[in-house]
């Protein structure tokens, strides 16, 4: 049974930055692509941006490219989304998930990002 566990979020200013961390056990992560979701309470579910096994590809949604770099450390079982430039916007819990293919997809229970003056 995989499991993902979230960290880095945080109270943080306009402007800021933050790095979120996602620690993966349970299953052969390098096999799976990893992606980060966000979710505002009412509103459903959004992908932020998306990363291959290998790390070779990136995909981002609108309004975050630029500003949001995901990357993942295979060695480590470990997705990352560096957040530079934060917009109120931004505020919202970051999930991550992983899935494959061949055998399932999993979902972090995710962290509060929020974004104030």
């Amino acid at each position: 049974q995989g499991t993902l566990v979230e960290s880095g979020g945080a109270l943080v200013q306009p402007g800021g930055s933050l790095r979120l961390s996602c620690a993966a056990s349970g299953f052969p992560f390098i096999y799976y692509t990893m992606s980060w979701y966000r979710q505002v309470p009412g509103d459903q579910r959004g992908l932020v941006a998306s990363i291959t096994g290998s790390g070779s590809s990136t995909n981002y949604a609108g309004g975050v490219g630029g500003r949001f770099t995901i990357s993942r450390d295979n060695a480590k079982n470990t997705l990352y989304l560096q957040m530079d430039n934060l917009k109120l916007g931004d505020t919202a819990v970051y999930c991550c998930h992983a899935s494959c293919e061949a055998a399932g997809a999993y979902w972090g229970q995710g962290t509060q990002v929020t974004v104030s003056s």
